[in-house]
């Protein structure tokens, strides 16, 4: 299949990231494949979550509380500062799950040993965790599960099959991030819904419907910039192999 547009050493790797995206879609709308699923949907809401956590931090303000529920929603308590701070922490929810799929698709293709990835994804989990997370069992035993997990695949799984779940993580980080901000945008138009952008509602007096649009808009541009590089030609070093999945079959 020709891909246009596409450099000649990124094919493969798109390649392997609509590969990764069809079993996504399967695993969501194939029956009783669902289930499966269900760890990756509490991971991007750790992810979610952990964005909320961090732009506090960043902006000044103390995380109370990190909770990942059983049904995979999840909630963030956090003290409140100016109007800035309540902007960028309210946004860094979607915007960060978005952002972290495509920090995922830039090591991917600058061919950052995916077993580190991996490590550094299961530490910031765990991090969340322990750090907020430990006032709510079910996040206790998520957290911990998936950041085991992680580790587990770094260690243990061959370099393809790492490299290949990286792909998968990026790919759940951003459709995740889409159908969210989808239901987000319906959910938006119920007054006085708690929401993230509810949140920004109140805090600016700007109606929610306004913040989930911006962050639809914002949300693709960022996807098309990591597509964008995804997509573009990278130059290799003379001492950096191929990445996993570009080695040629049957050799």
């Amino acid at each position: 299949m020709r891909m246009p547009n596409i450099s000649a050493d990124a094919r493969p790797q798109v390649r392997t990231l609509l590969t990764a995206a069809a079993i996504t879609i399967a695993l969501w709308y194939i029956p009783f494949l669902s289930v499966l699923s269900y760890p990756f949907n509490l991971f991007v809401t750790f992810i979610h979550e952990g964005g909320h956590a961090l732009a506090a931090l960043l902006t000044g303000n103390s995380v109370a509380s990190l909770s990942v529920a059983t049904d995979g929603s999840g909630l963030t308590y956090t003290t409140t500062g100016g109007i800035f701070s309540q902007i960028f922490v309210s946004s860094a929810g979607y915007l960060g799950a978005m952002a972290y799929g495509a920090l995922l698709l830039f090591l991917i293709r600058r061919a950052v040993a995916a077993r580190y990835v991996l490590i550094g994804t299961g530490a910031f989990i765990l991090a969340l965790t322990l750090v907020f997370g430990l006032s709510s069992l079910f996040t206790i035993i998520a957290g911990i599960g998936i950041a085991a997990g992680l580790v587990a695949i770094a260690v243990y799984a061959p370099a393809r099959v790492a490299t290949f779940f990286i792909s998968f993580l990026a790919v759940q980080s951003v459709l995740n991030a889409l159908l969210d901000l989808k239901t987000l945008f319906f959910y938006s138009f119920v007054p006085g819904s708690h929401s993230d952008a509810g949140n920004m509602a109140r805090a600016t007096g700007i109606p929610a419907i306004f913040w989930s649009v911006v962050w639809i808009a914002l949300a693709f541009v960022i996807l098309s910039l990591a597509m964008r590089a995804y997509s573009n030609s990278c130059e290799r070093k003379a001492n950096q192999q191929d990445l996993p999945f570009e080695e040629p079959l049957g050799v």
